[in-house]
């Protein structure tokens, strides 16, 4: 049975920092293409970052450069690193599993495994 369960989300201000961590069991995030997606209140769900089997990622214009994913493959977990985080970042956190990664926009067609989600909330 696969299971994605998401940590580390909170409150934070504005400018901080949060790292998000996906513990996922199952199956193999290093063989699997991962993403991360977020959904604000009476908004549509989002990518916000994706990575391949091979380590490439991508990453929509609004989180470049302050967003990082990666993998940890001894603990099987795939992490969003956050910084200069903004108001406009508040959302709900999902990972996902075993989706399409692909090397132009859209750049990730999620998989059937979806985790419970993290609440993320940046304000002072």
């Amino acid at each position: 049975q696969v299971q994605l369960v998401e940590s580390g989300g909170g409150l934070v201000q504005p400018g901080g920092s949060l790292r998000l961590s996906c513990a996922v069991s199952g199956i193999s995030s290093r063989t699997n293409a991962m993403g991360w997606y977020r959904q604000a209140p009476g908004k549509q769900r989002e990518l916000v970052a994706v990575i391949s089997s091979g380590g490439l990622t991508k990453y929509p214009d609004s989180v470049k450069g302050r967003f990082t994913i990666s993998r940890d493959v001894a603990k099987n977990t795939v992490n969003l690193q956050m910084n200069s985080l903004k108001p406009e970042d508040t959302a709900v956190y999902y990972c996902n599993a075993a989706g399409i990664y692909y090397n132009r926009s859209p750049y990730y067609d999620p998989g059937h495994y979806w985790g419970q989600g993290t609440q993320v909330t940046v304000s002072s």
